[in-house]
This record gives C-alpha cells, sequence and structure tokens, in this order.
C-alpha cells in the first residue's frame, strides 16, 4: 500500500452546497480491502441495533473503530473509549481507512486530517436513517467523510434546520460524500434502502463508512 491513497481513475466532483461534495466512484477501486477490514472490524466489534434516548430501536446496525466509538442509548447519544458490547476498546481505524479519508479531503478542497472516529453503519434493505445532525463531536468544523459500498442509496441533504428542504443524490457503490465548513451542520439523511444495485456490486446490504474528527 502506498503512502498517498491511490483512487485510480480521475474521480468527478459534484458540489451539493457551499463546502458539500460528491466524489463519484472515488473509493471504489479500493472497496474490496475497505469490506475485508469492515469485517475484521466488526470480529472484534459487532454490528448492533442500537435504542434511542426515547426508547426507539434504530434500523441500522453499527459498529465503531478508532479511538472512540458513537453509541445510543437511554442516556443519550455520546461517544465511548471502550465498545460497551465487549468492554474492550474499540479496533484500531485501518491504514487504508485513514488514507482515504485524508485524501478525500484533500480532494474536496479541505486540508488533510487525522480522523479519530469511524462508524461503520450497515444497511440491510429497507432500512433508513432520518434527518440528522451530527453535534456530537467537539470539533464542528472538520468535515465528515462518508464512504457508500454495496446496495445504491438515496442521500438527503438539507439545511440548518429540519424545516428546510431537503434535496435527493443517488449514491452508487464507491461514491464518497464530505462535507464541513459552512455545510457542517446541514441535516442529512437515507432514504429506505432498495434491494437493488448496480450491476458492478455484489452485496446485499449497504455499508456506510463515517469518518469523523471528535476531539
Amino acid at each position: 500500500m502506498q503512502n498517498s491513497f491511490d483512487f485510480g481513475e480521475a474521480p468527478t466532483d459534484e458540489k451539493i452546497a457551499p463546502d458539500a461534495v460528491i466524489l463519484r466512484q472515488f473509493a471504489k477501486s479500493h472497496a474490496d480491502q475497505l469490506l475485508i477490514e469492515s469485517e475484521l472490524i466488526t470480529a472484534q466489534s459487532p454490528y448492533r441495533i442500537m435504542t434511542t434516548p426515547g426508547g426507539g430501536k434504530m434500523s441500522v446496525s453499527i459498529s465503531n473503530c478508532g479511538q472512540c466509538g458513537w453509541i445510543s442509548d437511554h442516556k443519550g447519544y455520546r461517544y465511548e473509549h471502550t465498545d460497551p458490547l465487549t468492554h474492550q476498546p474499540w479496533p484500531e481505524i485501518p491504514k487504508i481507512y485513514q488514507q482515504l479519508a485524508s485524501a478525500a479531503c484533500e480532494k474536496a478542497g479541505f486540508p488533510a486530517y487525522h480522523v479519530d472516529a469511524c462508524l461503520l453503519n450497515k444497511y440491510e434493505p429497507n432500512s433508513r436513517m432520518g434527518l440528522h445532525q451530527d453535534h456530537d463531536e467537539q470539533d464542528l468544523i472538520a468535515p465528515i467523510i462518508s464512504v457508500s459500498l454495496g446496495l445504491d442509496a438515496i442521500f438527503l441533504f438539507g439545511g440548518k434546520n429540519r424545516q428546510h428542504p431537503s434535496k435527493r443524490y443517488l449514491l452508487n457503490h464507491g461514491d464518497v460524500v464530505v462535507f464541513g465548513g459552512a455545510s457542517r451542520l446541514n441535516y442529512h439523511g437515507i432514504a429506505a434502502i432498495k434491494p437493488t444495485s448496480s450491476v458492478d456490486n455484489f452485496l446485499d446490504y449497504r455499508l456506510n463508512l463515517t469518518f469523523r474528527k471528535v476531539f
């Protein structure tokens, strides 16, 4: 593996808001290795369905790697340094994940940085993620990098309040969304996943890798 992330074919950029862009096919050439690493991570910290503070069940299965992991339960949304399921530290972020996050930041116009948390969100068909803001981090300027692998998804991207209309963007296998700065606190989500996908994808679920700078 090279020191820099070699993304192969030149990707196309689709600006969706100030400081927010979709890098089409940016991660596709490394998808196999990214998926292998996800299996190693979840062998240590398995996927689980988390409970919302209000007592509901999320439809997406979640795991984490990095210095801390995002969790949700009756106590609220927060980051913890240990996995509450295994009572062990979360697995380390793989080198290729760090390289991808840094390269995507640079391609999107942000300085490369060392991420300290990565959420692994597994979407089975019909699962979804409602519109929300990511504001549990100390750094609310550094961009979030969201990598799509597997089933296609409709990405919803709105404004700074929930009432602001959201636009819909199709995300394919290998697409990467980067948003920070002026758009860091925009509401976003994923519409219900359909059990269909492009011909070049072999997964029957969607895996979303979400990199964040927490501290």
